[in-house]
């Protein structure tokens, strides 16, 4: 297939106005989990990187919490972090400043009285930098302490300073299934008012997933066909050639439904689906994205299918199958791989199919979100396609890349140059994020700290949002614990799932986006 490539141009650039990013205001962020590879490999990259634009208030402080003592150990392993993940320069003398503003406080978690010392160590901080009594809690411990820490921190008084302001970031997942995650956000409310919680999800701090609205709302050209009368499905991947990495014991009372689908994918289908909010404001953004969820009928049973992976080859290398995985269960019935289909029963998508999956030990790393438009009537091209080079013309397809190479393509139909009749063959015309805007160091996570800092929650889930989208995928979680796979492993390592998912298409005349990523 041809492709056509597409850029910006310089002078284009030079035109736009960029406008002028917000600084918070004093904060100390306290990171709960700290000593977790979240902390290095994330999270303090992405503050620097902020730090590098000059996007943090000078009075800045970050204190990690963690269980184990690291006195002396924890600034050190940060500062490397930031050098191996973040491509920091690690004779750069901002980053020796950056690290002055990092400490580290040993806690239990479950210990009540500890929260005294950890109150009275960032009292001591906020007198000594000036930081006006704010603070941003970030909860990046398993799921298990976030309730108890919420408690703690309000039974401390540190929910509702005497001065300044206050949010807790809550990383996912959020519950395991909608009682659960009716209980969390019960005992986080108790704790917190809703204007101060921020639920992340990394996926939406991605450059591609927010421009997707703009490619929506912003283009003449595509808001009028992004309806059921010119799109005949979409097709949303979550593909990943890893496998657990030594995460068996969170993976297993995961599986991919709970660590993918119910909070990535279902962020990522709203953005694709949502009606045009009256402003980019959170509360407009998040009605928008409710809507959609609340539009959808419950799910088949039928119209969800999953997945484990056997031993196979990867890029390569011979890998083994889930069961053998460090700290899994030889006899797992956990899932590594789903589909579903699902629709949305409003005005305008009825009818639509919408295809997810995600899976680990795929043939390919690729997040894409596919839309195929319908085809129109083609009875002269039909007359004479076979004997040209193309032997079927192929439907429209526009193709966004999330991750790991960002764009968007489009793929349309164009006369073959050397035939002597109306040959029809497909060519993409391709926009690559990386070539017109240059590579970035950015790992998604900065505009989700700088927006949680502001106190903008127009990127961060809603209870609400939280509680839907269990009630959609809870009942097919209750139907797969109630009977064991048939057969598990059902798809090789290095192959693209299980056969019962190309089923899942086939009903419907349709098959699966395999060919993923930039062709150019």
């Amino acid at each position: 297939m041809a492709t056509v490539q597409m850029s910006v141009r310089p002078e284009d650039l030079n035109q736009v106005p960029t406008g002028k990013e917000r600084i918070p205001d004093p904060v100390i962020l306290v990171i709960f989990g700290a000593s977790g590879d979240l902390t290095k490999r994330k999270l303090l990259p992405a503050l620097f990187h902020l730090r590098q634009n000059n996007l943090l208030p000078a009075n800045f402080s970050i204190v990690g919490v963690a269980r184990r003592p690291l006195a002396g150990e924890f600034e050190a392993d940060m500062r490397a972090g930031i050098v191996e993940f973040g491509g920091a320069d690690s004779t750069d003398p901002r980053l020796d400043e950056f690290v002055k503003q990092i400490s580290y406080y040993p806690l239990n978690f479950d210990d009540p009285a500890s929260y005294t010392g950890l109150k009275a160590e960032l009292d001591r901080i906020d007198k000594e930098r000036n930081i006006g009594g704010n603070r941003l809690f970030y909860l990046a411990t398993s799921p298990e302490f976030f309730a108890g820490i919420v408690e703690n921190l309000g039974a401390q008084g540190m929910a509702v300073p005497a001065q300044g302001h206050v949010g807790v970031v809550i990383e996912k997942p959020f519950g395991h299934d909608l009682d659960s995650a009716r209980e969390l956000n019960h005992k986080v409310n108790a704790v917190f008012a809703e204007r101060q919680v921020f639920r992340i999800d990394h996926y939406l701090g991605k450059e591609t997933v927010q421009n997707i609205l703009v490619f929506r709302f912003a283009n003449g050209i595509f808001e009028p066909i992004w309806n059921r009368n010119y799109i005949d499905h979409v097709q949303i991947t979550a593909a990943e050639t890893l496998g657990v990495e030594g995460r068996g014991p969170f993976y297993e009372k995961a599986g991919a439904l709970r660590d993918v689908v119910q909070n990535h994918m279902m962020e990522l289908l709203s953005f694709v689906t949502m009606e045009p909010p009256s402003s980019f404001e959170a509360e407009s953004v998040r009605q928008e994205k409710l809507k959609v969820w609340k539009a959808m009928p419950p799910i088949p049973i039928l119209n969800a299918v999953r997945g484990q992976y056997g031993p196979g080859v990867i890029n390569g290398q011979k890998v083994v199958g889930y069961r053998d995985e460090e700290r899994v269960n030889p006899d797992s019935g956990t899932e590594t791989y789903t589909a579903i289909r699902l629709e949305i029963e409003n005005w305008r998508w009825a009818g639509v199919p919408i295809y997810l999956r995600a899976g680990k030990r795929l043939k390919q790393q690729a997040t894409e979100v596919s839309i195929q438009f319908k085809q129109p009537p083609l009875l002269i091209f039909n007359r004479l396609q076979n004997s040209g080079p193309c032997q079927e013309i192929q439907p429209n397809l526009l193709t966004i890349r999330i991750q790991p190479d960002e764009g968007i393509a489009l793929r349309f139909g164009a006369k073959v140059p050397t035939s002597s009749d109306m040959s029809v063959c497909p060519v993409n015309m391709d926009f690559d994020y990386e070539a017109a805007f240059g590579k970035s160091s950015a790992n998604g996570y900065e505009r989700l700290l700088i927006e949680a800092m502001l106190g903008d929650q127009t990127l961060f889930a809603h209870r609400d949002g939280v509680e839907t989208t269990w009630a959609l995928f809870t009942p097919i979680l209750e139907a797969w614990a109630a009977k064991k796979p048939d057969v598990f492993p059902n798809y090789f390592a290095g192959k693209w799932g299980p056969e019962c998912a190309d089923r899942l298409l086939e009903r419907d005349g349709h098959v699966w986006r395999n060919d993923l990523g930039r062709k150019a």
